[in-house]
């Protein structure tokens, strides 16, 4: 659907059609590509278009797999542990209630 709203827009049509390739060729997409074709699709107002076409049921259709495959496959982080944090989750976080040791 991307691919259909993006020819005003060589650069996401190019993109898109990168996307679609990877998934004839491969069967996913990597979750870069995907990325930068939501934020390409919103930069050029193509993600705004799609919304006011179709209905926010349509519009759930057309994003949520692609936001989901992202979610999916992007890498977490590592956690972030200092001794303040650690600190705050015994204060308020603990099962017997609030300690403050």
């Amino acid at each position: 659907m991307i691919l259909n709203e993006s020819g005003a827009h060589p650069g996401l049509a190019e993109l898109a059609q990168s996307a679609y390739d990877q998934l004839t060729r491969d069967g996913e997409v990597d979750y870069r590509v995907l990325s930068d074709l939501i934020a390409e699709a919103s930069g050029k107002g193509v993600l705004r278009a799609i919304h006011q076409k179709y209905s926010a049921t349509g519009r759930d259709a057309i994003f949520g797999p692609i936001l989901r495959e992202i979610d999916r496959q992007k890498p977490v982080p590592p956690r972030r542990t200092t001794s303040a944090t650690r600190t705050a989750r015994t204060r308020y976080w603990h099962p017997a209630g609030d300690v403050r040791g």
